[in-house]
């Protein structure tokens, strides 16, 4: 058990909380205002008689006296404090933050859980995530109303909805949150919970994570270069999944606050504008213990609760580990809506009781999906995260807890990262299992816009042999520090007949402790990132911290990346013609159109060489070498044709969505016109996806050319 409170602070607290000053306490105890003092400031203790009269002054019992674990009842009950309007007349109908992001367990969890990460404790262990899902019915759903004082809140939700909703878009989501609560007696909670964290550090309203989560917007308080976040957005996913606009939050803190560490309880509500009893609302509220320190005595901050109200509030945490407890009341998911007519009717789709179901499944998907990575651990190296999905209704188990795993999510890249964290991989793939590994290296520029220069980092890449699991093969994954996924790309002019494959790019830390320029490549890759941490790619941010140019050096190094994967994945040549050149020939063909006289057949350009893939869009691309001999008339020009190849019956034709012209021609009315005096063209097509009338995976493909124009369907 953690060392109780220092009688002091813990009394100090008390006082303020019944509005008492140390004179009072003083004439009520009869003693020397001197003596209290005394007490405050930890000089001397009072006496076990002394004791058992504060007691009855504050109304409490001598073991919370002794134990000091939570506060004395006296005065200040916990309640719901509503911002005031403000007094220009100013309105705002929703938070702007929280429309950064779908209401989405998907985005949740990856936001969330990002946070998590950034907040690791000791980074020798894995921080823990835990979601838990509980839905609520009958007298459970009554007893946590209760608990939260619904009573006191209905009159605002009634006042956003009394035209049904459609004053905001917050409000409509609002209408529906109540319909499916009273309707179906019905109200979903989602627990988010972390372990090996650093809590909710902080004065309630001083610089601090406190305040940056609780108090504030755009306010993310992470300096270090290999934070996921930067732009304090990622927490509005939790008020955003809410559909009552409310989170509840139970954090233990790696650094006393107050004397205290374990059950820091506050509660956030995110509302609009609107007026309850004559009385206009700015939109936020929170839930706590009115604050005599302030010049309202309505405003109220957090306070250090007790077991038994931790538990009314399902926010009870499984150890006293530090980290935080984030309650989402009301999750919903708006993947998991009904669609009618391309819109959304989320009060159809509160009928499905499957619900939770598919909330517990996509959950697992997003966490194994976008960190498989920082879950995964190897030689020495432990992982970064653990993370599991749970259901419940009722305090019922519904679904077992399911821990994520990521060889299961990702079998091929987990297996690939755990080779390079072990020491095992190869220069080149040789057989199957085997993971590649090469350098790409990063430019990275200086600070201030100067153009010139800058600090080289080696990125390294890893290619392996793709597994079904994996979803989409061919791909290439990039991340920094955390390992959260932030690109996942096509290798694009894969030749083919080369075997799938996935590619992960390690940048910054991730590329390990002795990576060249680590640093400085966490710091410019981070500038790069949007808000959804999805892509590198030009920001403002980078424009000002950088250079206006300095996105040119992601996409060089994206091209590298790309290239440096075609070199490992090639088929060698002498591999080729044993067997790999068998294979695409029997899908690829090339000819000249129907039978004509040889005369009319040699007015036509050879097809010297065709490469052809099957891109991510499942159409089919090639590129073709024409051979132009002398004979040939330049000025006529000539149709390039695409045919699926079939064992019988006329082959169907594949039209075109891209034809471009590369070198020594140029298109014209979906035709070649040849450079006059060519030897040689080189022209890329692309098949019309939406026009194939049978999957490109499943047939070969014909190519022909044919004189004239317009015998392209």
């Amino acid at each position: 058990m953690k060392a109780a409170e220092d009688f002091g602070p813990w009394l100090a607290r008390q006082l303020r909380n019944a509005g008492k000053s140390q004179t009072d306490l003083a004439e009520e105890l009869g003693v020397t205002r001197a003596a209290v003092s005394a007490w405050i400031v930890g000089r001397s203790v009072p006496r076990d008689e002394t004791i058992r009269r504060i007691a009855e002054v504050l109304k409490t019992d001598l073991e919370t006296i002794h134990t000091r674990s939570s506060d004395a009842q006296l005065g200040l009950p916990v309640q719901w404090y509503h911002r005031p309007a403000h007094a220009d007349g100013g309105r705002e109908y929703g938070n702007a933050a929280a429309f950064a992001f779908e209401a989405d367990v998907s985005v949740l969890a990856r936001e969330a859980t990002q946070n998590s990460l950034d907040a690791r404790l000791d980074p020798a262990e894995p921080v823990r995530v835990r979601y838990t899902l509980h839905e609520l019915t009958g007298e459970a759903l009554a007893r946590f109303r209760e608990a939260i004082e619904w009573e006191r809140l209905r009159p605002h939700y009634e006042a956003l909805t009394a035209d049904g909703g459609k004053q905001s878009k917050v409000s409509r989501t609002i209408a529906a949150g109540l319909r499916d609560m009273y309707q179906h007696d019905r109200l979903v909670l989602l627990r988010v919970d972390d372990y090996n964290a650093t809590g909710l550090t902080g004065g309630d309203y001083e610089d601090g994570l406190f305040a940056a989560v609780v108090r504030r917007q755009l306010d993310s308080q992470k300096r270090d270069l290999g934070a996921g976040g930067s732009y304090g957005l990622g927490k509005a996913t939790l008020w955003a999944t809410s559909r009552l606009g409310l989170v509840l939050i139970n954090s233990t803190l790696s650094e006393p606050h107050e004397g205290r560490t374990e059950r820091r309880l506050v509660g956030r509500l995110d509302l609009p504008w609107r007026e309850v009893d004559d009385r206009a609302c700015a939109g936020p509220a929170w839930f706590g213990r009115p604050d005599p320190t302030t010049e309202s005595a309505d405003v109220v901050r957090s306070w250090w609760a007790d077991e038994e109200t931790v538990e009314k509030l399902h926010l009870t945490r499984e150890s006293a580990a530090p980290g935080t407890s984030f309650l989402i009341v009301g999750a919903h998911d708006v993947a998991s809506l009904v669609a009618v007519n391309g819109a959304v009717d989320e009060e159809e789709s509160t009928e499905d009781d499957d619900s939770v179901h598919r909330m517990h499944a996509r959950l697992v998907d997003a966490l194994g999906r976008n960190f498989w990575a920082a879950m995964t651990g190897g030689g020495d190296h432990k992982p970064h995260l653990e993370a599991s999905v749970r259901t419940y209704r009722n305090g019922e188990v519904l679904i077992p807890e399911e821990h994520v795993d990521p060889a299961a999510a990702q079998p091929s890249r987990t297996r690939a990262l755990r080779a390079f964290l072990e020491g095992a991989t190869v220069d080149r793939l040789t057989g199957p299992g085997q993971v590649a590994r090469t350098t790409v290296p990063l430019n990275v520029p200086l600070h201030g816009g100067q153009a010139r220069g800058g600090v080289s980092h080696e990125a390294v890449l890893l290619v392996t042999n793709a597994e079904d699991a994996d979803g989409r093969p061919n791909r290439l994954v990039s991340m920094r520090g955390n390992r959260m996924t932030v690109k996942d790309s096509a290798v694009t002019n894969i030749p083919i007949g080369t075997n799938p494959f996935q590619a992960i790019l390690l940048t910054g830390r991730a590329a390990g402790p002795d990576a060249p320029g680590a640093e400085a490549a966490e710091e410019f890759l981070r500038a790069s990132e949007p808000p959804e941490h999805n892509k590198w790619g030009q920001t403002e941010e980078l424009r000002l911290s950088y250079s206006p140019s300095a996105h040119r050096r992601i996409a060089a190094l994206t091209a590298a990346a790309n290239g440096a994967v075609r070199e490992l994945v090639a088929v060698p040549k002498a591999k080729r013609r044993n067997g790999g050149e068998a294979k695409i020939a029997g899908r690829l063909k090339v000819g000249g159109g129907a039978k004509k006289p040889r005369q009319a057949a040699a007015a036509l350009p050879e097809l010297d060489n065709v490469d052809a893939l099957i891109d991510e869009t499942g159409a089919w691309s090639v590129t073709v070498d024409l051979r132009v001999s002398p004979g040939v008339d330049t000025d006529r020009p000539v149709t390039p044709v695409a045919k699926f190849d079939v064992r019988s019956g006329p082959r169907p034709l594949a039209p075109w969505k891209d034809l471009v012209a590369v070198s020594g021609c140029e298109v014209v009315d979906g035709a070649l016109q040849l450079s006059p005096g060519s030897r040689k063209a080189v022209f890329r097509g692309v098949t019309d996806v939406s026009r194939h009338p049978v999957r490109a995976q499943l047939t070969g493909l014909v190519v022909e050319l044919r004189n004239g124009k317009g015998e392209q369907a």
